[in-house]
């Protein structure tokens, strides 16, 4: 029976700390109480995010009890991870609109009922000067400065502010308020997560498990998901629009995205991989794949809609079912429309690229390209078409 919770908590997962201690836990209570931490730094979330509340929906069908912890003190101070120079931290407005977004978009994937919704600024706001002095005076900067970003920072010279140091203390110390048995995070997320673990021990408390998860890469399967680099599909993105893009992602990366975002069992996936190996179209999983995120986020007639609007756009718009495939290598983050006409045998030569782009002759995906400039980002995966009858299914790589 554990080992069964355990198969299923440990899919998909970068590191858990430790299985043994899991194990022990899982023996002991009938319901671990389960904790993750969201900033609301943003408005708006996407697929990335979901990753981690994915895994809380494993834990909450397992019977656990899913505490969905809103950092709206945290974000106040501003989480350091991963970041170069100090960042300004967030007005009380701004975090308190964006913590109401989070909650309508999250309970899209939790159950409301099952959830608890906490808020550490519930006890943070509470704490005294002599408290946070105290709360402070549990690290050393040298410990501190073990960060991987803080130690970056301060051997090249650039600027740390005090309060930085404040912000893995204090989800740590959350810990310690919610009483936490487990803790999810991003792997760029460890060192706060181990604070957590230091902290709770401190407080005479049974040590939480750490279960960190990967960073999904976007679109153009190099980078992190990231709005900045318009490599996402938003939680809140129409159905055509969300099916679109993940119906674009390369059949390599498509596995990955199957593994941290659908519900399918692994059996289920298992299964399609050897299908796919003995020569069934790997679009046809992406077709499923692409309409379970679409009724997750909308509804089932919404998703098949969106499967209707693809085909009628790409399929029956005169793209054929069999075109040549190329592979092409980027030198930087993709290679340009003109380069892959080129390439790909669609064009004699780049003036002809150029001059088929001016007269509304090129499309990606049945979409005009108008700009000469356009490119095709690393990890994509497209259909190019050149005039009314060329066309070349061009992979990035």
């Amino acid at each position: 029976m554990f080992e069964e919770q355990l198969k299923i908590i440990k899919r998909g997962i970068e590191e858990l700390i430790s299985e043994d201690a899991l194990l022990n836990k899982l023996k002991k209570k009938d319901k671990l109480r389960i904790k993750a931490g969201f900033d609301p730094t943003a408005p708006d979330l996407h697929l990335g995010h979901t990753v981690l509340i994915n895994k809380l929906k494993h834990f909450q069908d397992l019977g656990h009890e899913i505490v969905f912890l809103i950092g709206d003190f945290t974000g106040m101070i501003g989480d350091p991870t991963g970041k170069n120079t100090t960042r300004p931290p967030l007005t009380q407005e701004e975090v308190i609109a964006n913590a109401e977004t989070y909650q309508k978009q999250v309970f899209k994937i939790l159950d409301p009922k099952l959830t608890e919704v906490a808020f550490n600024s519930n006890w943070m706001g509470d704490f005294t000067s002599s408290e946070m002095i105290r709360l402070a005076s549990s690290y050393t900067v040298a410990r501190m400065l073990e960060r991987d970003d803080f130690g970056k920072r301060y051997k090249n010279g650039q600027p740390i502010a005090i309060h930085e140091f404040l912000y893995p203390l204090v989800q740590g110390y959350d810990s310690v308020a919610l009483k936490a048995d487990v803790e999810l995070g991003g792997t760029d997320q460890k060192f706060n997560l181990l604070v957590g673990r230091e902290l709770q021990r401190d407080a005479g408390q049974d040590p939480q498990c750490i279960l960190t998860m990967p960073l999904l890469e976007g679109l153009d399967g190099v980078n992190k998901m990231s709005k900045s680099l318009n490599n996402y599909v938003g939680i809140e993105d129409a159905p055509a629009d969300m099916f679109g893009k993940l119906m674009s992602i390369s059949d390599d990366l498509m596995w990955r995205y199957i593994e941290l975002l659908s519900f399918e069992t692994l059996t289920n996936i298992e299964s399609w991989k050897s299908e796919v190996s003995e020569g069934r179209n790997p679009r046809d999983i992406k077709v499923a794949f692409a309409k379970e995120i679409v009724a997750r986020f909308h509804t089932h007639e919404a998703a098949s809609s969106a499967l209707s609007d693809f085909e009628s756009r790409f399929r029956h718009g005169g793209i054929p079912e069999e075109m040549p495939e190329f592979s092409l290598s980027a030198d930087g983050e993709g290679v340009s429309v003109v380069q892959a006409l080129k390439l790909s045998g669609l064009s004699p030569s780049t003036s002809e690229a150029i001059r088929g782009i001016k007269q509304g002759g090129v499309r990606i995906d049945g979409e005009k390209v108008s700009d000469k400039g356009q490119t095709i980002s690393r990890g994509g995966s497209v259909v190019l078409q050149f005039g009314k009858r060329k066309f070349a299914k061009i992979n990035i790589n």
